[in-house]
C-alpha cells in the first residue's frame, strides 16, 4: 500500500554519512517539524544530477525561510550519497539520505523495479511535504517524467 496524504511516515532505518555512516530511523529524521523529502531513482543519474537535485540546491534558502528542512533520499549506500552531495556542492542544510536496502522506500510503497536496466529496486521519483511526520503533500512522478517533484513545485504546494 502506498503512503497517502494524511498518513504518518513509516519507521525504517536509513543512513547519513557524517564522519562515517550514521544510522537513523526515518521517524527521527523526518518526524519532527516541517520537512520536504524528495527521492531520486539514483545518485549520479542524468535527470537526478542535472535537474532534480540542482533545483533543491538553488532553492534551499527559500525552504529555510519557511522553516522547512530538506532531505534527498535514494536507494544507494551512504558513501555514494555523500560522494554525490560533495560532487554537486550541496549546502550543509540539505541532507543526503541513503536507503541502501530500500526498506524505507518499500515501507512507503514507492519502490521502482529497475531490474530490467540492471539497477535493482529503486525509489520512484517523488517529493513529499511533512509536518511532524504527517504527509501533507505527496507528489509522485509518472514514469520518465520530472514535473511535480521539483523544488519549485514543492514550494508552490507549501505556499498554496
Amino acid at each position: 500500500m502506498t503512503i497517502a496524504v494524511g498518513d504518518r511516515i513509516p519507521e525504517a532505518t536509513v543512513a547519513v554519512f557524517d564522519e562515517g555512516i550514521q544510522t537513523h530511523t526515518s521517524t527521527d529524521l523526518f518526524g519532527d517539524g516541517k520537512v520536504v523529502l524528495f527521492a531520486v531513482p539514483g545518485a549520479f543519474t542524468p535527470t537526478c544530477s542535472n535537474r532534480h537535485l540542482p533545483g533543491y540546491i538553488q532553492h534551499i534558502d527559500d525552504f529555510a525561510q519557511r522553516g522547512v528542512k530538506v532531505f534527498c533520499l535514494s536507494v544507494n549506500d551512504a558513501f555514494v550519497m555523500d560522494a554525490w552531495g560533495k560532487e554537486r556542492g550541496i549546502p550543509e542544510s540539505l541532507t543526503m539520505v541513503a536507503d541502501g536496502n530500500a526498506a524505507f522506500t518499500r515501507a512507503l510503497g514507492l519502490e521502482l523495479d529497475g531490474t530490467k536496466n540492471g539497477m535493482g529496486i529503486r525509489a520512484k521519483r517523488f517529493a513529499m511535504y511533512l509536518e511532524d511526520g504527517v504527509v501533507k503533500v505527496l507528489n509522485v512522478e509518472a514514469p520518465g517524467e520530472f514535473k511535480v517533484s521539483s523544488a519549485e513545485s514543492m514550494l508552490d504546494a507549501i505556499d498554496g
